[in-house]
């Protein structure tokens, strides 16, 4: 990307494409100390008060910096590659992360230890990257008392506080108002379908794990409906247009939105997957139409239940799991809770939080 001068016109060129910067676009840029407060980068002026006639009287190239005086007397030194980076509207940090398909076979995924000044840390800054490739991390050794969950989410943003509070105990409990808070197992889902927006990432502490099964089981469903689209275009295509209710009542809240089960972005790439077959309710359509969905929907769900895409692991006491909730699926095998305690701690995060943290840290690194 190069920045030219013709005159008093300014053009970017990126090799294909020349275009001329408008002399507005540059002003509202200026940074300098009486224009931007450097601690915060925000500006200490309004443009919406500046006149439409903006232009540039004289423009120059100095090594690195465009020097620009413009027609209202103001003064600007801009950093060509600092302007370089607003001429594309692409996402520069988490973009770039690829996302990396997995299945039954994985291996080899790092765990992270928790340490000292671990929240600021280049550490940190590396379980980020592998939670976007990944979907999930674990981290090791985090201490279990005073519910230390929501230290660490705050660490990384902001706990998203649910009618489940700040955060919650998963534990054998009578009378409960979700089949988490049983001993049974539960099959790959998302968590939270029928609330808007879904909190985008759960985390889940152990703190006790006395019992021989409860093993934690992971789904990709990124990979799943990558090869379901694949395999079966058609069954993709109903399950990522047709909108179905997802619902939870309990004594004080009732809970509802529309959705599909394989939410794609406007350029029809993957964005999010919900999946919870105990709580969906589908809209009435045609027969034909509903025969499809249904075979759809029961091939989504072989496909998440099946040995080839599932991994299983047993949290430890210490081990925290960070998952993406809009891509992964999660669930756990039953287990006898007259054998001892399974004790975990979960909250939910959003992807400001990581995203936040993740250009924070990529800064501070000079990464």
């Amino acid at each position: 990307m190069k920045i030219e001068l013709d005159e008093n016109r300014i053009y970017f060129n990126n090799g294909s494409v020349k275009k001329e910067i408008h002399p507005f676009w540059l002003r509202e840029r200026v940074d300098g100390e009486e224009f931007l407060d450097k601690g915060t980068q925000q500006r200490l002026f309004d443009p919406t008060t500046l006149s439409n006639e903006i232009s540039i009287n004289t423009a120059i190239i100095n090594e690195k910096f465009l020097e620009i005086n413009f027609n209202d007397g103001v003064k600007s030194k801009l950093n060509i590659e600092k302007l370089a980076l607003e001429f594309s509207n692409e996402d520069t940090v988490i973009k770039p992360i690829p996302r990396i398909k997995w299945n039954s076979t994985l291996e080899n995924i790092k765990n992270f230890e928790y340490q000292d000044n671990f929240f600021d840390s280049k550490e940190m800054y590396d379980l980020l990257v592998s939670f976007y490739k990944y979907g999930f991390v674990i981290i090791k050794n985090i201490p279990t008392d005073n519910n230390f969950i929501v230290k660490f989410a705050n660490s990384i943003g902001s706990v998203r506080r649910t009618n489940f509070g700040e955060f919650f105990d998963v534990k054998s409990k009578p009378d409960p108002n979700d089949l988490a808070y049983t001993s049974l197992a539960l099959s790959p889902h998302t968590d939270n379908p029928y609330r808007n927006p879904v909190p985008c990432i759960q985390l889940l502490h152990c703190i006790k794990s006395e019992v021989s099964g409860g093993l934690s089981t992971l789904v990709d469903g990124f990979t799943v409906t990558e090869d379901l689209k694949n395999e079966n275009p058609e069954f993709y295509k109903i399950l990522s247009e047709v909108k179905v209710r997802f619902k939870f009542i309990d004594k004080s809240v009732v809970l509802e939105d529309w959705s599909e089960l394989i939410k794609l972005n406007d350029d029809k790439t993957f964005k999010q997957v919900r999946f919870s077959p105990r709580l969906d309710y589908v809209p009435i359509m045609e027969k034909d139409k509903l025969d499809l969905y249904y075979q759809a929907r029961k091939k989504l769900s072989e496909m998440y239940n099946s040995d080839k895409y599932r991994i299983e692991f047993k949290l430890e006491p210490k081990d925290l799991m960070m998952m993406d909730n809009y891509r992964l699926l999660h669930g756990r095998t039953a287990y006898e809770s007259k054998e001892g305690d399974r004790f975990l701690q979960g909250c939910y995060i959003d992807y400001d939080s990581t995203e936040g943290k993740l250009k924070h840290l990529k800064r501070k690194f000079n990464l």
